[in-house]
């Protein structure tokens, strides 16, 4: 099974690298930052579905309906409301000033330093975040197909990696835009399938699954303890913090709304998309129900992590798991072209001022842009191999944690920018803009300690974005002329 399961990988490639030839003629560097301004909004707000639920969400929310019932779905209710914000406060903004990066609007607004720390803390968020999902759907991929064909991680790694950049080096954002769509149908497709196989396998009706889920408590919203990480406001505010600043404050998720030709249409994208995540989201959590009253009827017993795909791999037909394994694939994909391409994009426009150079040679761009884009794949790869070094997954989770640390600082000084009309001195900054992830996590670390047990959730980037706009605010001065 493994060496089809290698052949529809191959035929997948080809399918992404046909895209790409297609929409990559002719195309520029605009076509690769912002595709040319021209995706249809619909296709855009479909491929974002992909992009915002990584290969690590499509194995790890079916998990948590074990451990807390619905309680994820208090953070996706956050996202929801978050989305109306990116819709109507940000890319207005965005739009107006008719940005490439999102982060010249810091230029604007609080100066060069400014602009340049606030795309420093997306290159490392984004940078981190991105090689800690590949790395871990890499070694999914390595357990279940690689190893059984004795190709070595290493060999796994530089193969993945090589089939991204293939499919993404040329166009860009004008190509990823029609191959996340693609591959969001794939996954949708692939999740929806593995719902009614397992409920086949059961031999359950319906309304018996749900009778079944409901005595268990594997419908339960809402938390209700304040001193728990998933009490319900600090789900459902942190939630939409996380939104604005992973979605509204990130280049990655940007550039694909702001690749849409007219503010109107990036609005409708963003609407219709948060209210689509909302039914994808319950599907999972629906799936991970389903998996757990499964794996309880037969006495089996799963880490949450490796729930859905141990049991889709031992339990069903075949047929099952190669659909499996191409949702994970089509949800792995879409997580990291989006973040090469923006990285590239960002590292260009914002360190090499590719935008400042009016006068440069269009070509000289395109062949160190196409080098920078490689750079970053060289890089990914070698923070994967690191990451199989360590071989520790609580190194995994530090370094996803210090990933959220960063875009508190990104939170601040939009925040300052956008409600304030004062700019900084800027020879302060790296004083405030190091200073408060450091405090937070400080504050974390001790918080059971000093505040009467009580847990940090996501409200920690809300505290980390308003003790950078404490700290701006400290730093401030007379503004010459506010955006």
């Amino acid at each position: 099974m493994a060496i089809w399961m290698a052949l529809i990988l191959v035929l997948y490639f080809f399918t992404l690298w046909g895209i790409s030839i297609y929409t990559a003629k002719n195309a520029n560097n605009q076509s690769f930052f912002r595709a040319n301004q021209s995706a249809p909004w619909y296709v855009v707000a479909f491929g974002m579905i992909g992009t915002s639920l990584s290969g690590v969400t499509f194995v790890s929310v079916p998990g948590t309906v074990g451990l807390g019932g619905w309680h994820y779905y208090q953070m996706v209710i956050g996202f929801f409301i978050g989305y109306f914000v990116v819709a109507f406060v940000l890319l207005p903004l965005y739009y107006k000033l008719n940005l490439t990066s999102i982060y010249r609007y810091l230029e604007y607004r609080l100066g060069f330093s400014a602009y340049q720390w606030g795309a420093g803390y997306f290159i490392l968020s984004r940078t981190i975040g991105a090689t800690v999902r590949l790395y871990l759907v890499i070694n999914v991929l390595q357990l279940f197909v690689f190893d059984e064909l004795q190709i070595p991680f290493w060999a796994t790694s530089l193969l993945i990696m090589s089939m991204i950049v293939a499919y993404t080096l040329k166009g860009g954002v004008k190509t990823i835009v029609w191959t996340d769509t693609l591959q969001t149908l794939f996954m949708l497709l692939a999740l929806v399938v593995c719902i009614f196989a397992i409920q086949s396998a059961m031999e359950m009706s319906w309304s018996s699954l749900f009778a079944d889920m409901e005595q268990r408590g594997m419908f339960q919203l809402w938390g209700t303890d304040y001193l728990r990480k998933d009490y319900f406001l600090k789900h459902i505010i942190g939630g939409a913090f996380i939104t604005i600043t992973m979605t509204g404050l990130d280049q990655e998720m940007m550039q694909k709304n702001i690749s849409v030709k007219s503010l109107k249409d990036a609005q409708k994208n963003m609407i219709s998309f948060s209210f689509v995540l909302l039914l994808v989201n319950a599907l999972f959590l629906l799936l991970g129900g389903i998996l757990f009253l499964y794996a309880a009827e037969n006495g089996w017993q799963y880490a949450p992590d490796d729930l859905f795909p141990s049991i889709v791999q031992e339990h069903l037909p075949p047929i099952i798991f190669i659909i499996f394994i191409i949702g994970l694939i089509s949800a792995l994909f879409p997580s990291v072209d989006g973040a090469i391409t923006a990285l590239t994009a960002s590292f260009c426009i914002d360190i090499l001022g590719f935008q400042r150079k009016e006068s440069a040679d269009e070509q000289a761009q395109i062949a160190l842009r196409k080098k920078v884009h490689l750079g970053f794949a060289l890089l990914f790869i070698a923070l994967v191999f690191f990451f199989k070094w360590v071989n520790d997954k609580n190194i995994v989770d530090l370094i996803f944690k210090i990933a959220g640390y960063t875009y508190g600082p990104l939170l601040g000084l939009f925040a300052f920018g956008i409600l304030t009309s004062w700019q900084v001195k800027s020879q302060y900054l790296v004083v405030i803009l190091l200073s408060s992830p450091l405090l937070c996590w400080i504050l974390d670390k001790w918080s059971a300690e000093w505040l009467g047990n009580y847990q940090f959730g996501y409200e920690l980037l809300i505290l980390n974005g308003a003790l950078t706009f404490l700290g701006l605010w400290l730093i401030r001065k007379p503004a010459v002329g506010a955006v």
